[in-house]
This record gives structure tokens, sequence and C-alpha cells, in this order.
């Protein structure tokens, strides 16, 4: 009862209060605002900019802001606030940008007039767009043009004597007397419009070839395909492709448009040859395979998911090195040193156990060593002095007073790795994360 007496005081206060104040501000909603269309374009091209001319007005109510907007179906793909402090014209330009597989349709053009107590009013307008056709387009190379001549609806090809690899953006004129300039980029994954980031365009051969592109779809061609049984690899960097992909122990890889394989540095811990075939070689899993064209070699990274694998709690996963005195395809051109994007995926083996082949002075420097296992390709988890050790005869694990930080791997006093030895690295989780041992075997 008492609570309720509270409460009834509280409300009896509260209608004093509110009936004390003079007036009390809300948005009336008063007021008629009126758009007057005086012109605007009976139709444009994709790429043009949309002049529009307007006139507006309210009923003794002060305005606020006149919104213009370009739609491509009911999609906002351009717009324009405008501050109407006053009565009056008002003009500008939107505009109507150039986009992939867009056929020629009708737009709407969309008004909306605010003013001061948010009294809105809405004007809707059609605007025909069609796609530019253009005459040609240029092919920017290295600051060489190329005119790429039109060869159908929207189709462009120049054919000259170009390399196996050529690398450049497209560019189309301003089509129209309202028209603007499109570029044509790679952003990644194929090309869009809006960059000048270099399109690798690829032939197998050198020579005269001819180079296309296609404005409604974006495709263009020539491009090298590269597969991994069946899969496309996908360019992350100049002559760099990559994949994501599920795989058994022993499963056989097929790789498709990479050419003289037999030439290319395998890494034994992921891949097996077996003849003229190649054989997958860790525990079965998701793999990130790179390919890279120039060092002809392999990247192998275990993954969890779509992200790099990192060491989970129950010894599962994977771990990395990082530090001096090792790298791939060959320690001399591309040692890890301490560059995390550079760090070393060991191979899961199976039963929380993990492995690295090295062949000293290749792999491996044979008389100097100073890296250190990771849980992650990157600074954070990382197996000191206390969470691995070792009986190996030659490698010791830094303890911070004996040469090395903790955690650190040294060759000990007096020893160096044998030049042209094969040499296995386990490192064996089984017993927990905190008690990993480390075993260096010579094969």
């Amino acid at each position: 009862m008492r609570k309720l007496i509270n409460y009834t005081y509280l409300l009896f206060l509260l209608s004093i209060i509110v009936g004390c104040k003079d007036e009390l501000i809300v948005p009336t909603g008063g007021g008629s605002p009126t758009i007057e269309v005086v012109s605007k374009p009976t139709a444009a091209f994709f790429a043009d900019s949309i002049s529009y001319h307007v006139k507006v007005a309210d009923q003794g109510v002060n305005l606020s802001t006149l919104k213009v907007e370009l739609l491509y179906s009911e999609d906002v793909v351009a717009s324009q606030i405008i501050r109407t402090k006053e009565y009056g014209d008002y003009q500008g330009k939107l505009f109507a940008p150039f986009l992939k597989n867009v056929p020629n349709g009708t737009a709407t053009l969309r008004f909306t007039l605010q003013n001061i107590e948010l009294t809105k009013t809405e004007v809707l307008v059609d605007l025909p767009l069609s796609r530019p056709d253009f005459p040609f387009l240029n092919l920017i190379v290295e600051g060489k043009t190329y005119k790429m001549l039109r060869k159908g609806p929207n189709q462009y090809e120049v054919s000259d004597n170009f390399s196996t690899k050529i690398s450049g953006y497209i560019e189309a004129p301003a089509f129209g007397a309202n028209g603007n300039v499109v570029q044509f980029g790679w952003d990644g994954d194929g090309i869009s419009e809006g960059l000048t980031a270099q399109i690798p365009f690829s032939n197998i051969i050198e020579g005269v070839y001819p180079i296309s592109f296609n404005t409604l779809t974006y495709l263009g061609s020539p491009f090298i395909s590269y597969k991994l049984n069946g899969e496309d690899m996908n360019l992350i960097a100049d002559d760099v492709y990559s994949i994501d992909v599920e795989l058994d122990k022993d499963q056989e890889l097929t790789f498709e448009g990479l050419v003289g394989l037999d030439s290319w540095w395998i890494d034994s811990d992921y891949i097996r040859k077996d003849g003229d075939k190649l054989f997958f070689n860790a525990a079965k899993g998701k793999y990130r395979i790179t390919s890279d064209l120039k060092k002809k070699y392999f990247i192998v990274g275990a993954m969890n998911g779509s992200n790099l694998a990192s060491l989970n709690a129950d010894g599962t996963g994977a771990i990395w090195i990082i530090g001096e005195g090792i790298g791939k395809p060959n320690v001399t051109s591309n040692e890890v040193g301490w560059n995390t994007d550079k760090a070393l995926c060991l191979a899961p083996i199976g039963g929380k156990k993990y492995q690295v082949t090295v062949v000293a002075g290749t792999t491996i420097k044979a008389n100097s060593i100073n890296f250190k296992f990771f849980h992650q390709k990157g600074w954070g988890g990382e197996f000191g002095g206390n969470a691995i050790s070792t009986t190996s005869d030659i490698i010791f694990v830094g303890n911070g007073t004996n040469g090395r930080d903790s955690g650190n791997l040294g060759i000990l006093t007096g020893k160096q790795l044998e030049a042209g030895a094969t040499y296995t690295f386990v490192v064996d989780l089984s017993a927990g994360n905190d008690k990993g041992v480390l075993t260096v075997t010579k094969q």
C-alpha cells in the first residue's frame, strides 16, 4: 500500500510540473512541401552525370532538406542531399553507376523534400537507362595504350605481339554529351569497374594473340587456368595462386596448367612423389596449398575452417616456425627470419605430432639456427623453454642463459649439421602442450 501511495504522489507532482510549462514543443507535421521538376534527362546512359533542376516551396513553413536518389530497381545506387533554406530553384548532378550484368531498363529518380516540421513530399520520375555502345576501349599497359576494337555488343578485342603475361587495366572513353570515363581493373578475384589495379592476363605461349573484354559480363581473356583436382586455384599475388581444399593422406594430387612440375621443389612433408604422380603426405584435414610460379614450389598450411590453423588446447591443430636459419625452398634466398608472413607450418602427421623435414645447407643452415615453435602464424602463443624439451645430441632448446632465448633452438657448441644430409624435426604434444618433446632424426 505504501508503494502505491508514493507512486500516486509522484504522478501528482509530475502533473503540476507539466501544467506549469508555457508550451510543449513537439513536431506538429505542419506545412505542405511541393516539388516541381523543372528539368531532367528524358533518357541517359550508364556512367552519365545526370543533371536535374527542381523548384521547391511550402505554405509558410521553412524547408529543411531535399534528398535526390537514383534507383536501379529498388536499390539506391546514388544519392545527394541539399540544404533548402530558401524556397526556389535547386540544381545538381547524380552519377549513374556503370555496373556488371545490369541490362538496359528504366531507373527511378526519387525527390524527397522535407520541412522543419518533418513533413515530407516525394516525387518519382522514370529515367530510361541504357549501356553505352563504346566505339572502342583502351588497354593500358605500363603507359602504352592498345586500342580494343568493338567486335559485337559489349565485346572488345585487341591482338598484338604479347608476352605470355601482360598486366594492365582497361579504360572506356566518355560516351555521349554527359558521359564519364570508366576504368576496369583487378579486384583480386576478377575484373571490376572503378579500379586501375593491373589485370593479370596470361597466355600459354608468347606471340600474337587476342586480349578481349566484355563490358556487360566483365569477362576477359586469356587467363591461364590453374587447378588442383579439378578445382580452380585463385590468384593472390603476381604469379602466386592458392586454394583451400580438404585432403586425405595418400590422396593423389592432380595439378592442371602448371607446366614443368618435374623441376619444382616438392616439400616432402606434405607432398610425396611417386614416379610422375604426386600424393598428399600429411594427415587428413583441410589445407591451403599455394603455388609460387616464380620460386617453383608449393607452400602448404593447415587450416581450421576458412582460417589458417592454430594450436588447440588439446594438442591438435597446427604448429608454426618463426626465426632464423630455416627457409623453404632455400634458406639462402627465402629465410623465414622474424617475418611472421613467412612462418612455416609443420605438417600434422597424427597423434598430436608435427613434422618438418630439412636438408642441411639447403633448407636449414648447417652451423647456426635460432628459430622457435609458435601456436599460430604470428606472434602470440609460443613454446618457451619450459614447454618443450629434447634429448638430441646436436640441437638444444634455449632457456635464456645457454646462448638462446627461452624456447629458441640452437646447435650445440662444437657440433653442426652434416651438409647435404636430411633431418626430420618432430614435435610430440601427446603428453600436453606444455610437455612438448622434440625429436631430431638424421635420415
